[in-house]
């Protein structure tokens, strides 16, 4: 076994100039971007570390294929944060790495950059160690993945033959919640659209034009009442096509799982749950497809009639449901409104992503069970599903022909996107521990990965 020498504050402090680096790719610079990139590329020294552009912010990689024979492992995980939202609802500094008792507090400690940091320690070591790695290692960090991706699809691409791995492990994710030690076998798709209504060419006064023209937000207001029907089913026509009926086996399985629904809505400060009708609520979140309205833009506090509103939507996906096809449904919906005074447009953003699976019998999840089970004895390890989404996973599976493996030390609860995101101590050694043992089962023994060739040199 490895021995992880450092104490937790010498890792700390290390992760915290990771953490400072405020590498928001909605809106960063490109100066700090690859800033946060070149502190990665440094980390992979030992395996030829470097900032490789892209089209948009740049990818690191990384190679060590010092192993003949071995199989070949491609881990992902991405440097980028999400925006860190009202400033004022942080109980300390977002860029700012903060220790408060038994966990870190900061933008990014928990997606993505703190479950990078545990890979990185665990190749190091390995290596200072033992001299080698158990099995050959591509690395592969994006700066994109909070927007979507958009470049990757095209990089990857490109340098397919160069990033050709026997399976993908991802230190994006999260666990299901920290009571048990759980891996995901699904994700779920992605699709965003705008639905934007205008009316008149500019701002009116309410006073002096109120009553004479359609308000846009009104006329929003009723496109957006029409998406569902008041029990919680998406009312748009074809929404569900394609996708297969919950079986008794599955909803048995979802039954099993221990889920506290009175303790899941205390914790959200509501009186009552609520969403499609026929379903549980951890079959509404796992197993079944969501339109959800994110937000409105329109007017304000001031005595006018809007001329533009815009209502921004997301749809999260399973299955059976083609990106393209719910996008199309969507738009003929809300096009089929015949409303008086205003104009109705539908924006779809680029980049729908399909859901993704791997099957519950697939090496890769055998082995890390037993990696889990061998941090955590005597605990179950619950196979669960990551309600959000992860671009890269169809992406990975269609250009590279692999599945990819979640395998990630954060939890879901620790606020990801949200104000005050934080990560538990305890993770990045427990973390490290199970990277190590997954390394060693998928590298020999019974959950050895058929290798692929390489021919590339070796380092």
């Amino acid at each position: 076994m490895l021995s992880f020498n450092s104490t937790d504050a010498e890792y700390l402090e290390e992760l915290a100039g990771y953490v400072a680096v405020p590498s928001v790719s909605r809106d960063a610079t490109e100066e700090t971007m690859r800033s946060a990139a070149e502190w990665l590329a440094a980390q992979l020294s030992f395996a030829d570390g470097r900032v490789v552009a892209t089209a948009g912010h740049p990818v690191v990689r990384g190679d060590w294929l010092g192993a003949p024979g071995a199989p070949t492992i491609l881990v992902y995980g991405h440097y980028d944060v999400q925006p860190t939202g009202d400033l004022a609802e942080w109980r300390t500094p977002p860029f700012e790495l903060t220790v408060d008792g038994d966990v870190i507090r900061g933008r990014g400690v928990t997606d993505d950059k703190g479950p990078v940091f545990i890979v990185l320690k665990v190749a190091q070591a390995f290596l200072e160690q033992e001299g080698a790695l158990p099995l050959n290692i591509k690395f592969l960090f994006e700066g994109e993945e909070e927007i979507g991706s958009p470049h990757l699809p095209a990089y990857l691409r490109e340098h397919a033959d160069e990033l050709a791995a026997d399976l993908v492990i991802s230190a994006d994710g999260a666990m299901w919640r920290p009571s048990e030690p759980s891996l995901s076998i699904a994700s779920k798709g992605l699709v965003t659209l705008d639905i934007e209504v205008t009316g008149a060419e500019g701002d009116l006064h309410s006073g002096r034009f109120g009553g004479t023209v359609a308000n846009p937000v009104h006329a929003l207001s009723e496109i957006l009442a029409g998406l569902h029907t008041p029990e919680g089913r998406v009312a748009v026509d074809g929404f569900y096509d394609g996708i297969p009926e919950l079986s008794d086996e599955r909803r048995a399985a979802i039954a099993a799982v221990p889920f506290d629904e009175d303790r899941y809505r205390d914790d959200l400060g509501l009186d009552n749950v609520f969403g499609e009708a026929g379903y549980s609520t951890l079959e509404r979140l796992w197993e079944r497809p969501t339109l959800e309205i994110n937000g409105i833009r329109a007017g304000g506090k001031y005595t006018v009639i809007p001329h533009i509103a815009t209502g921004h939507i997301s749809c999260r996906l399973v299955p059976g449901q083609r990106p393209e096809r719910v996008l199309q449904a969507i738009t003929d919906h809300v096009l089929a409104h015949k409303l008086t005074g205003v104009r109705v447009a539908v924006h779809a953003d680029e980049g729908g992503v399909p859901a993704y699976t791997i099957p519950a019998d697939h090496p890769a999840i055998r082995a890390a069970g037993a990696a889990l089970e061998h941090v955590y004895p005597g605990q179950d390890v619950l196979l669960a599903v990551i309600a959000g989404t992860l671009p890269a996973t169809a992406l990975f599976e269609e250009v590279l022909g692999a599945k990819t493996l979640f395998f990630s030390f954060s939890t879901a609860d620790e606020n990801l996107h949200a104000p005050n995101e934080f990560m538990r101590v305890s993770r990045l050694r427990e973390g490290m521990r199970a990277w190590e043992h997954l390394w060693r089962l998928l590298a020999d023994g019974p959950h050895r990965l058929a290798p692929v060739r390489h021919d590339g040199p070796a380092r």
